[in-house]
């Protein structure tokens, strides 16, 4: 394989835009209808997310020790679609025309040897992690909704109980699909430690024209079951290897995984300082504030400051949460942690860039994903 022809026309390849995953499922769907009941009806939402995903692992295989992980990732999810091991030829064979169709001259024999093998490496490692993984756990677990409050408009804190333990870390994301959206699941990072009952919180805040948010928060009651994936991403997990103080900043929901930290710093002794900074519009958007001052008042290493970036005379911190930190910081020799919207993330590690080193910024993977990312 060559690593240089296969990212040349990748690249080549993603220049068609939007073509290309309508020619990869037309195909897929044309030569193997038996695959189309793994997808949700509607494609609107899934669009470019597996020939993308595909696409870039398969183009990168050159630097195997580094995509091992996320393609074995991806095989051990992917079981919750109810995918087989059957199935990986006839995506590869869609993959491989649809190359074929948009490089047109470019796709030689050598070029058509290249991504043959690389999608045979790929395909085959996602293989291997479902069936070890198939070994001492579920595709998916069922969850009964156990309460469910709308705290504000938008925004749902929701308990669960799997039907059996679901393993994860604080700082991990789980996949969740709703019955009333079939084949559609979005990540959500639990706002609790694991815990003895096996109660799982989530706090969903319902997106403009997103399916399953929407559905989570204006639908969902107590006694309907849910489905859950297994718990993936160790980018927000506390780093076992550090004993530094912490930094945690949230946006909106983003504050979920960040109180399941602040969890876990109490189980392990509380041998840390955290410091808190939760960023909102308006105060009224501060739904989980109770909780969160009953932890600060139980623990005397924990600080919790409120932002809020548009209410005048907010009695807290004017602006939002990295502004907050900024503020009382520096935090050099803090470990930070930054959780919300994709683009509340990117500012505020952006703008912690020169004063906190890259390192010590730990960012989320996959909780609290928009629901039409």
């Amino acid at each position: 394989m060559d690593p240089v022809r296969l990212k040349d026309s990748w690249n080549a390849v993603t220049e068609h835009g939007d073509q290309v995953p309508l020619y990869f499922y037309s195909t897929l769907f044309l030569n193997h209808p038996e695959v189309r009941e793994l997808f949700p009806a509607s494609m609107s939402t899934q669009r470019d997310r597996l020939v993308s995903a595909l696409g870039a692992v398969v183009s990168s295989v050159d630097q195997l020790e580094a995509v091992v992980p996320v393609v074995a990732q991806l095989g051990r999810d992917h079981r919750k679609f109810g995918a087989l091991e059957a199935h990986y030829p006839a995506v590869g064979e869609a993959l491989l025309a649809t190359l074929e169709h948009f490089l047109d001259d470019l796709w030689t024999p050598e070029v058509a040897a290249d991504w043959t093998a690389a999608y045979g490496v790929v395909a085959q490692v996602m293989i291997d992690a479902a069936k070890e993984a198939a070994a001492d756990s579920p595709p998916w677990w069922d969850a009964e909704v156990i309460s469910h409050e709308q705290r504000i408009v938008d925004i749902a804190v929701i308990r669960l109980r799997p039907n059996y333990r679901l393993p994860y870390t604080p700082g991990q994301a789980i996949s969740l699909e709703t019955p009333t959206r079939p084949k559609l699941w979005r990540f959500y990072s639990p706002a609790n430690m694991p815990a003895e009952d096996g109660l799982i919180e989530l706090h969903v805040r319902s997106v403009d024209g997103g399916p399953v948010s929407g559905a989570l928060v204006q639908n969902t009651q107590p006694g309907d079951m849910l489905r859950l994936g297994a718990a993936v991403g160790e980018s927000l997990t506390l780093d076992t290897k550090s004993v530094s103080d912490l930094v945690l900043i949230a946006g909106g929901t983003g504050v979920a995984p960040m109180k399941a930290l602040i969890e876990q710093v109490a189980a392990e002794g509380g041998n840390r300082q955290v410091h808190l900074f939760w960023g909102v519009r308006w105060g009224w958007e501060l739904y989980d504030l109770e909780a969160l001052r009953a932890l600060e008042a139980e623990h005397d290493w924990l600080q919790v400051v409120t932002c809020a970036s548009v209410e005048p005379g907010f009695d807290g911190v004017r602006g939002n949460a990295v502004d907050g930190a900024l503020h009382a910081g520096p935090w050099p020799d803090h470990d930070v942690y930054v959780c919300g919207s994709p683009a509340m993330v990117r500012g505020s590690v952006d703008a912690l860039g020169a004063t906190v080193p890259r390192d010590r910024i730990h960012v989320e993977e996959f909780g609290n994903q928009e629901d039409l990312s």
